[in-house]
């Protein structure tokens, strides 16, 4: 059953579908009535679900797409195409952390890995919905960035260095887009617990520091999965038809202070 009628009649792609924040705007999209496609290398998570999806009434269909892999996204897009007709939503979700090596040990191939998922998949997805949209004269797409690519501190170079860039393709596919009435934004989450981050959150509870988690933050906490998709729903949604090109801090206020050790009690 939906939960409002804020995505009713809509279809909506969303990337990295199986777990975390791509698998909490699925399912919260599908409460608002939009149909869905859903993507993600994890076909049996994607299955579950697209199952779970199901039972509250929801429709949604799977694709395993690499969103690295152009063919594979192509695909995706299409499919969604023939199964409904027409796409309103993409949101591009998908991402990877690489890894945390010093300067000195950068890895080329890290980096190329890095940048094809969590920039190349965007602009993938972006190029082969993009044509309907304009035809049609109407479309959101909505980006998963992150505060890393705001400000150091939050991630590894290549890590941070995408999703910065990721940022900037937001705001210049905004302007390619706009005179089409097809936006384009950005979410930039903070700590939020999810499967790239559970490896933090599980050394914190180990070490009984887990108070800790999200303490530089002003709302002292960190994020749910959910508290994104609901931001993602919000830019998706016809309530922001006025808003286009900007990455929005989804992060308990961090980027609103300079934050640094010792500076707050």
């Amino acid at each position: 059953m939906a939960i409002d009628g804020r995505l009713k009649d809509k279809v909506a792609i969303v990337t990295g579908a199986a777990s975390g924040i791509g698998k909490a705007t699925a399912v919260l999209f599908a409460k608002a009535g939009a149909r869905i496609a859903m993507a993600d290398i994890d076909e049996a998570g994607l299955k579950a679900v697209a199952n779970h999806i199901a039972e509250f009434g929801g429709t949604a269909i799977t694709k395993k797409t690499d969103v690295s892999n152009e063919k594979e996204v192509e695909t995706l897009v299409a499919r969604a195409l023939k199964a409904y007709s027409r796409v309103d939503i993409v949101c591009n979700i998908a991402g990877i952390a690489g890894d945390l090596s010093g300067l000195d040990q950068q890895d080329k191939y890290v980096w190329q890995r890095v940048y094809d998922v969590n920039v190349l998949g965007a602009v993938y997805s972006t190029k082969h919905v993009c044509r309907h949209m304009q035809q049609r004269k109407s479309g959101a797409i909505v980006n998963v960035s992150s505060v890393a690519g705001i400000r150091s501190g939050a991630g590894g170079n290549a890590y941070s260095a995408s999703k910065a860039a990721l940022i900037n393709f937001t705001q210049t596919a905004a302007c390619d887009l706009g005179g089409c009435n097809v936006r384009v934004n950005a979410v930039c989450p903070g700590l939020i617990e999810t499967g790239m981050t559970q490896s933090i959150f599980d050394y914190a509870r180990k070490s009984g520091k887990e108070s800790k988690l999200g303490s530089r933050c002003e709302l002292r906490r960190y994020g749910k999965p959910e508290e994104v998709a609901h931001v993602i729903l919000f830019l998706a949604s016809d309530e922001a038809s006025y808003v286009t090109g900007q990455a929005l801090p989804v992060d308990g206020g961090n980027t609103a202070s300079l934050n640094l050790p010792g500076m707050k009690v």
